[in-house]
């Protein structure tokens, strides 16, 4: 014979409340012992449903940016990287920088934290409810360039232009040619004084003439993406060669 009780999970079960479903057993011993009104129990129960919600929905917004890894400013050693000010860096985990569409740019040599950095604000903005994306730089063009020889270029660039927090990975590790140079510049201007891009480089920015090989698409993706930008430039040592003498 089915119980009542075993009616009522069950109800829970086919209207997906499963966190109350989860909890209602334990908790109803708690309900008697600390003699818990209906109202109150029924506060505590829903709340915890919709806790359980809410971080379904930041797991699966952090799961769409495609994030490498999971990061967060709490685990960067900023011990290890005095040069930079990390207040400055802690204080983009409000957001502000994305309110007023300014970018961030971190330059510095291979291992010193940039995409810890990058990751963590993204993550950030993600538990914030921003829609992100985490790509690599030269994934971004080889994507780019695929959906221009598609001729799906204008919905590509749309596709990319409308997350509210696009991160670029490693500009400068890879020479990039005339037209993904064009390409990446028609994205930029497409997000330009709309939305927030962070990019981690390699190379200072008076080298990025030499990485794009063109002076004038060069110029282009810098006035916009420096019009409202904060860089921060790491001159420490990478975190993978300091156990090595």
């Amino acid at each position: 014979m089915t119980t009542n009780n075993q009616i009522l999970l069950n109800n829970l079960e086919r209207l997906g409340l499963n966190k109350i479903r989860e909890y209602l057993p334990n908790y109803l011993d708690q309900i008697h012992t600390d003699n818990l009104s209906l109202t109150e129990a029924l506060i505590d129960l829903t709340n915890s449903e919709l806790q359980n919600r809410h971080e379904g929905q930041i797991a699966r917004t952090i799961g769409r940016a495609r994030f490498p890894n999971t990061k967060s400013l709490d685990t960067f050693d900023f011990s290890f990287q005095p040069s930079i000010n990390r207040q400055e860096v802690l204080e983009f985990q409000n957001l502000a920088f994305m309110e007023k569409s300014e970018n961030l740019i971190f330059i510095g040599n291979p291992g010193v934290g940039k995409t810890h950095l990058a990751i963590s604000i993204g993550i950030e903005a993600c538990k914030q409810g921003c829609r992100v994306l985490f790509i690599n730089c030269h994934e971004l063009l080889i994507r780019l360039r695929a959906a221009y020889e598609k001729g799906l270029l204008d919905r590509s660039l749309s596709r990319y232009s409308r997350y509210d927090l696009l991160i670029i990975d490693e500009i400068g590790y890879l020479p990039i040619g005339h037209q993904e140079a064009n390409l990446l510049f028609q994205l930029v201007n497409a997000r330009y004084e709309k939305h927030s891009t962070i990019i981690t480089s390699n190379s200072d920015l008076s080298a990025w003439v030499d990485i794009f090989q063109n002076p004038t698409v060069t110029a282009a993706i810098l006035d916009r993406l420096v019009h409202h930008v904060h860089v921060v430039k790491i001159t420490g040592k990478s975190y993978r060669l300091r156990g090595l003498k």
